[in-house]
């Protein structure tokens, strides 16, 4: 316990630490006591491996509002969620919208295909009366005969703007357009009733606001989406092999190879504690910690603050900030030497959004990012971290 009161971590939107205590001790007990792969065997070892994974596929399923957990795909992270999206459904001449503020997640297979030949991208920039939002009068006017595919990010991991998911939806559903929502900022931290959104894929990172571990995510699949939805890793699942063709059945259509049972292990000790304080919990108190900051870095002198001044549905709990004294990689290194602060200097996997903030030849920015176990001490000590760099000028 000592050694995370004498760190100040602030940067849940690369991963959330620390986790629950309940995490920890599921993936040990996996690694030290259970050891069986999932649906390999029927031996009592591996029977207890298929019980957690199930569950942990229900959790998520209750708690992003999948009607179906077999409609949750388990996958190793975002990127791998966000892959099978994009890779499994858009074909040779499709069009995409998307925005320029996407993580690389979104937007290097997006480039990657298109300087292949393979399809049209529009990127859409946000308006400048639009608080970094993209419209959905701008997302109308962009869609084409053959778009296929509207590929959003739920919010920005570096301005913290929250995108207009549902309206943008609607209008994706009405036009008959598949859309996919990258929730790696979002999931665990902002309720999400994914049935009742007009959302076909949602890809999520299980180690960001679902407190789970590295190498978990997973991918929520719209009844119709998941008919047409190609695999695009085959491979040994445990069942029907007698066949080399891949089952049809869900989840095993998308979930070849090896799960990595110890993080689906911890992932579902992590959703326990998660359902049990409550997403709308977690928000307020995340968003709280948001405004105490904005509140008190916006009185020191020569700090920039990035996002959203408001802290409700239009942000989530990350803050840039530019510093006229310190380039953001000098200044992150003195927060976390000097004073225990850690943070993320850089851009964020997200050139476009540093491009549109004219922070990208100037090396991005310094990245603060609260979690459910932050707190109102935490927050205090980085924005007197702040002061002190700055008033020693």
């Amino acid at each position: 316990m000592t050694d995370r009161l004498a760190r100040i971590y602030l940067d849940h939107a690369a991963t959330s630490w620390p986790k629950p205590d309940a995490v920890y001790a599921a993936v040990d007990e996996y690694q030290r006591a259970i050891g069986s792969a999932y649906g390999r065997s029927g031996t009592d070892a591996a029977l207890r491996v298929r019980a957690t994974v199930d569950r942990c596929r229900a959790r998520v399923a209750r708690l992003l509002g999948v009607g179906d957990p077999r409609r949750v795909i388990f996958t190793f992270n975002c990127t791998d969620a966000l892959h099978l999206g994009v890779h499994g459904l858009l074909l040779h001449g499709d069009h995409v919208v998307t925005s320029s503020l996407e993580h690389n997640s979104i937007a290097r297979p997006l480039r990657q295909l298109e300087e292949r030949g393979t399809i049209e991208v529009t990127r859409l920039v946000p308006t400048p009366r639009s608080g970094g939002r993209i419209t959905v009068e701008q997302v109308a006017e962009s869609l084409q005969s053959n778009t296929r595919l509207i590929a959003l990010q739920h919010a920005s991991n570096v301005t913290g703007v929250v995108q207009d998911i549902p309206g943008i939806g609607a209008l994706a559903r009405a036009e008959g357009v598949w859309f996919l929502v990258d929730g790696a900022q979002t999931a665990g931290s902002v309720p999400i009733p994914f049935d009742a959104w007009p959302v076909d894929l949602l890809a999520c990172a299980g180690h960001k606001g679902l407190l789970g571990p590295l190498g978990t995510g997973l991918l929520c699949l719209s009844p119709a989406v998941a008919k047409v939805l190609e695999p695009v890793r085959l491979g040994g699942t445990g069942t029907q092999s007698e066949s080399d063709r891949q089952p049809e059945t869900l989840p095993d259509r998308f979930e070849a190879g090896n799960l990595n049972v110890p993080g689906l292990f911890g992932l579902d000790a992590a959703l326990g504690e998660l359902l049990t304080r409550g997403v709308d919990g977690v928000r307020t108190h995340e968003l709280a910690l948001t405004r105490q900051f904005l509140d008190g870095a916006a009185e020191l002198r020569g700090v920039t603050l990035i996002g959203p001044a408001e802290t409700d549905e239009r942000r989530i709990g990350v803050v840039s900030l530019t510093s006229e004294e310190f380039d953001p990689q000098t200044l992150a290194t003195l927060l976390a030497q000097e004073f225990g602060v850690e943070t993320r200097a850089g851009l964020h996997c997200a050139p476009g959004t540093h491009a549109l903030l004219g922070t990208l030849a100037t090396g991005g920015t310094v990245r603060f990012s609260f979690g459910p176990f932050s707190t109102a001490e935490h927050v205090g000590a980085a924005i007197d971290a702040l002061a002190a760099l700055h008033e020693s000028r």
